[in-house]
């Protein structure tokens, strides 16, 4: 049994199949039997990390189809790419991706290097025609399995001292800094 590990905007056709699908930030629907999960992916950074964790959990799924618009600023198609031709630096930056914040913070590397290992990314970007898509995924050669499911726990990202994390509704104070991540700090007071 295949195990889609992190929630997201997708849906599960045949699980046997050697083919995911990201439609960046469109809509599309594929014949649930030729293709094991396709989706939204809309940002650089926690979604391509979702398709990295859901993809490798999987590991049927040896091709990665990217199509559909590209999300404006965020670029995560190209984002997703260049994670797998380049990998990321020290700092978990997707090396020559150009989306806004393409970070992966959240996955290991251990799970990077699967994905690249494990599939073949058909970049279709732009691409909105089904019909084209699915005359390219029937091109595809037959590949075995790749190994044993690889499954993904979200990973928290380490804190710096004196910060809080926040969930659900938050309100801002004149004396609290709130960064992208949804940390606060207080402000230095004035003496």
């Amino acid at each position: 049994m295949t195990m889609y590990p992190w929630r997201g905007e997708f849906t599960v056709g045949n699980p046997e199949s050697r083919v995911a699908i990201v439609t960046l930030g469109d809509t599309f629907d594929f014949p649930a039997d030729k293709v094991a999960i396709w989706g939204q992916m809309k940002t650089e950074n926690l979604g391509v990390e979702k398709v990295v964790a859901n993809v490798i959990s999987n590991p049927n799924i040896r091709y990665l189809v990217i199509c559909g618009e590209e999300v404006r600023g965020h670029r995560s198609g190209h984002s997703l790419v260049s994670l797998h031709g380049n990998g990321i630096d020290d700092d978990g930056r997707i090396v020559g991706a150009r989306g806004a914040v393409p970070y992966i913070e959240n996955i290991p590397l251990e799970a990077i290097t699967r994905f690249g290992e494990q599939v073949e990314i058909i970049d279709m970007t732009g691409t909105m025609d089904v019909d084209a898509i699915m005359q390219r995924i029937g091109s595809l050669g037959k590949k075995d399995a790749y190994g044993e499911p690889f499954i993904v726990e979200f990973v928290e990202r380490k804190k710096e001292p004196g910060m809080v994390s926040l969930t659900g509704k938050v309100s801002l104070h004149k004396d609290i800094l709130l960064d992208p991540y949804l940390e606060i700090d207080e402000m230095p007071q004035e003496v």
